[in-house]
């Protein structure tokens, strides 16, 4: 394995330890898994379609090194986003689509910026990746932007009948995903 395989690697592996721990401080709540059961089952699927058939092996390997350290770079930059993200938010954290018991809305730090910015923060350090990389993680990318888009409309309903007054407002003055686009 190239070593900037394994400095992603290492990357994704603790930052998804600190979540794992980090989720234990989050308020109570519920999420609703079952709703999107089927969307989930067809993305592990294709997921393992691809492995299996082994269509990534030894194509589109990213070795420029320009490229790799670029790519390193947007990764860092994503997944700190993220974490940032996470820290600010604090105990209010949950699942994609998880409510909370006595939720606050919260509209600043990151969230000033865009209004889903682990969101914003993963796909970002997944783009990292496709570039560092292989551009093959561009079809992650890809399927991972769909579903934090999903989860993010899906957030804005509950959010919206949760903050009648405050969240059409901050709706309207914060991009969702991409500062000053999207």
């Amino acid at each position: 394995m190239p070593v900037i395989d394994s400095v992603f690697l290492v990357g994704w592996v603790i930052f998804w330890i600190y979540w794992l721990v980090a989720s234990v401080w989050a308020k109570a709540g519920q999420t609703s898994w079952a709703r999107f059961v089927g969307f989930r089952i067809a993305i592990v699927l294709m997921l393992l379609l691809v492995v299996r058939a082994q269509v990534l092996k030894g194509h589109a390997v990213t070795t420029d090194s320009l490229l790799q350290g670029i790519g390193l770079a947007i990764f860092v930059l994503g997944l700190a986003l993220a974490v940032w993200a996470r820290i600010y938010l604090g105990r209010n954290w949950g699942m994609p689509m998880s409510t909370k018991d006595e939720p606050e809305l919260v509209t600043s730090g990151p969230y000033r910026v865009v209004r889903h910015p682990i969101y914003s923060g993963i796909i970002l350090a997944m783009t990292g990746t496709a570039i560092g990389v292989s551009l093959y993680w561009v079809v992650a990318v890809a399927l991972l932007a769909a579903y934090f888009s999903y989860s993010a409309l899906m957030e804005e309903r509950y959010l919206t009948q949760q903050f009648p007054d405050a969240y059409p407002g901050y709706q309207r003055s914060t991009k969702m995903l991409i500062p000053f686009v999207l």
